[in-house]
């Protein structure tokens, strides 16, 4: 497989138009739901009963659009090059699964529970938080490759770092939930929990790995990446759907207090610069090369919002405060992402200067061929 080069100061083109206005997109969606919700308020009644195991049928399916494309992304053979960067591979880790699900856990306490609690619909709050901690319990699967590329990132390292995560993430994802919402003195649907992790982790990745190992062995790189050309904007689109179905069922209360959505941004803005910072100089610390620091501080920042979206659904419900909260993750991120890529980008030469990374010789690869 060949990945080419990092692409040069023109790096945005590395993100589909569609994707660069994500956060457009995503408001839109945010009107026509509303819009819809109070004008057709039977036909999202009709959506949100069709369940089975507490599991709504057409989101799943959504879902399933959504998640397996990206997932069809990440090269789990990527993971025999852990070594040849571990000090970054250690920092993300780190950053990923021992800070980012409990940072988030103590700033929504704060903001969500105490100092925003006066202004929230009282019987939301400990909904509102249990959408925080799944937005941060998961670390982001596909963006991170646009991320990466944007901030000319060690491709080496960003393929396998991506895979360690999802590896990770397919038995970590419900215990850290679990630990943290019994924490919050949040009653945790384990059944629920367990079936969301198997439907919306475990059988996309088998599945994604297969289709993957199946066009590759059909047709090379090539056919892999025709096939990924043309059902990304399918991933996107399905993420929108879900978003109007969502906020078909949240409109009412939106509407009533719109003030909440900006409340729930406070904790999430917080911990995305939190973690890409201390990402960011933990990597400086150790002596990593900045073209593994700039794609592990945007790995240890950005969230899997679409597993977090899934899970808040299966476990709360659509009109749950949860699902209002993980959505908010998806509101803000591109642009908030596009913020730390440029901070990295435009910080090169202050952290070159650091004692530890003149002194390891760590080489950015130019590309990938095996």
């Amino acid at each position: 497989m060949t990945i080419e080069p990092p692409a040069p100061a023109d790096g945005p083109k590395a993100m589909s138009r569609f994707e660069r206005f994500l956060t457009i997109w995503v408001a839109l969606c945010i009107v026509a739901g509303v819009a819809l919700g109070h004008l057709f308020p039977a036909a999202f009644r009709a959506v949100g009963s069709a369940e089975i195991a507490k599991v709504n049928l057409p989101v799943a399916v959504l879902i399933w659009l959504m998640i397996i494309p990206m997932l069809m992304k990440v090269d789990f053979g990527a993971m025999r090059q852990v070594g040849q960067h571990w000090r970054g591979i250690g920092v993300t880790l780190f950053v990923n699964w021992a800070v980012k699900p409990f940072s988030m856990a103590a700033l929504g306490a704060l903001f969500i529970g105490y100092l925003f609690r006066p202004f929230l619909p009282a019987g939301e709050i400990n909904s509102y938080i249990a959408g925080l901690i799944l937005l941060a319990a998961a670390p982001c699967t596909a963006m991170v490759f646009v991320w990466s590329n944007l901030t000319r990132g060690e491709p080496h390292f960003t393929l396998s770092q991506v895979a360690v995560n999802d590896a990770i993430m397919v038995v970590a994802f419900a215990p850290i939930v679990g630990l943290l919402l019994g924490l919050s003195a949040i009653t945790v649907p384990w059944q629920t929990l367990l079936l969301s992790v198997g439907l919306y982790i475990i059988v996309p990745v088998v599945l994604a790995q297969a289709l993957r190992g199946l066009l590759l062995g059909r047709g090379g790189e090539a056919a892999l990446q025709r096939v990924l050309a043309r059902i990304g904007p399918l991933s996107l689109t399905a993420l929108l759907a879900t978003l109007v179905l969502l906020f078909g069922f949240q409109g009412e209360q939106i509407l009533s207090q719109p003030a909440i959505i900006a409340m729930l941004a406070v904790p999430i803005l917080i911990q995305v610069y939190f973690n890409a910072g201390l990402a960011y100089v933990l990597n400086r610390a150790t002596g990593e090369a900045h073209c593994v620091a700039g794609p592990s501080a945007l790995i240890g920042a950005s969230n899997f919002f679409e597993l977090a979206v899934a899970a808040a659904i299966s476990l709360f419900g659509f009109s749950s405060g949860a699902a209002l909260a993980t959505v908010v993750g998806v509101l803000i991120e591109v642009p908030v992402m596009l913020t730390v890529v440029a901070i990295v980008n435009r910080s090169k030469g202050w952290y070159e200067r650091g004692a530890a990374v003149r002194r390891v010789a760590s080489q950015c690869a130019p590309a990938i061929t095996r």
